[in-house]
């Protein structure tokens, strides 16, 4: 591992004995700490529900299903996230397309959404779920993308994956007050942990109930919803194909712990991403753009370099790796990945997600970076574009 990676996870002496407290405990698995922190979760984003998941690809897949996403529809996200954005919408069966993204913030365009809506309504292929991605931490334009919702019927799935602690228009990020369903990462790198898992938010009790289900295999427990006599206080019942996307009360646990210093950790985040503004000033750099109507979590410090060849961006990237500087390419663009070029894909179908992973990279971020950390990484950033 680099000396400085890209992202890490930061681990306190209560986080470790939260999770004591659990092993000491009588639950391991589905005990009273899993409802409590998907509580405490749904409370710190403003949401009605939350539904704690093994990943947050886990809750996206459920989310879809809960959201009636099927063959034959339509799920569009952007080309700049990781994959499980788009693949939620093949477990489903659905037709998976893109919208390109603003080259400044590199979130999905709400101008490139609605012109392919526009697109779309003529050719009878409107969305039955549209996946707005929030980059590094920061909103997406939920406003215009929940008023177009309403106009073209799509229902709007928020994959909050790197944002939570963020704030859009002075709410948190994740109490869907223009979206159906919130999701949540907490993958080690992300901004708190569980370890690994994800959590759906919602303020639709039939949505909540649904991807409860969903992710322990479809079983129903509550004697007044079964559909044929109780045997016994043993009976349950499987209602449709679900799944085993639990999450244990161990990783819960943990990430109770870590909610308690969310603030401190996105606070903390943004200094360290306001010190990149300075460092990086006269560096023929941009930092992608947090909009202003957003406070970010800061997942990632994002950098674009400027008036350079690909061949160039890949001599800096392995020259920062080369000096154990771990950066990162946040993301490849999917469309270009060989199984959706299979599914008819190819170069230039979004060319600012495509122009995008020619000069961007990943700074190392995380609680703990010291600002002579963040010099380290500018100083030899600076040599190599130099060169």
């Amino acid at each position: 591992m680099p000396s400085l990676p890209y992202g890490r996870q930061t681990i306190s002496e209560a986080d470790i004995a939260a999770v004591v407290e659990v092993l000491r405990s009588q639950f391991l698995t589905q005990g009273p700490t899993v409802p409590a922190f998907e509580q405490a979760v749904a409370d710190k984003v403003g949401a009605r529900y939350g539904v704690a998941v093994n990943s947050a690809t886990s809750a996206l897949h459920i989310a879809c299903l809960a959201l009636g996403l099927g063959p034959g529809d339509h799920l569009w996200t952007t080309p700049i996230t990781f994959v499980a954005s788009a693949n939620c919408g093949h477990y489903c069966g659905a037709v998976v397309d893109f919208v390109d993204i603003d080259p400044c913030t590199g979130l999905m365009s709400v101008a490139a959404l609605g012109q392919k809506l526009q697109q779309s309504e003529r050719d009878g292929t409107l969305p039955k779920v549209v996946v707005p991605v929030h980059l590094t931490g920061s909103s997406c334009d939920m406003s215009a993308i929940g008023l177009m919702a309403e106009r073209y019927g799509f229902a709007v799935l928020e994959d909050a994956s790197h944002a939570i602690g963020g704030c859009y228009q002075g709410k948190p990020v994740g109490c869907c007050r223009y979206s159906s369903i919130s999701v949540f990462s907490f993958h080690p790198v992300k901004i708190i942990t569980t370890g690994e898992g994800g959590l759906a938010a919602t303020n639709d009790p039939k949505l909540s109930q649904r991807m409860a289900e969903l992710r322990s295999h479809g079983i129903v427990r509550e004697p007044e919803r079964f559909r044929r006599p109780a045997a016994g206080p043993w009976m349950y019942e499987q209602h449709e194909l679900g799944y085993n996307y639990r999450i244990t009360d161990l990783q819960a646990a943990l990430g109770l712990s870590q909610l308690q210093r969310l603030d401190q950790i996105v606070a903390e985040r943004n200094r360290q991403l306001e010190s990149y503004k300075r460092f990086l000033a006269d560096l023929p750099v941009q930092l992608l753009k947090v909009p202003d109507d957003v406070r970010s979590s800061v997942h990632l410090a994002v950098i674009r370099l400027l008036n350079v060849t690909p061949e160039h961006h890949r001599h800096v990237f392995e020259g920062l790796r080369a000096a154990e500087i771990g950066v990162q390419l946040h993301y490849s663009p999917v469309h270009l990945q060989p199984y959706y070029r299979v599914l008819g894909f190819q170069e230039g179908d979004f060319p600012e997600a495509e122009a995008y992973a020619t000069n961007a990279i990943s700074l190392p971020l995380y609680p703990g970076l010291q600002e002579q950390d963040q010099l380290r990484v500018v100083r030899t950033l600076e040599s190599l574009l130099m060169a």
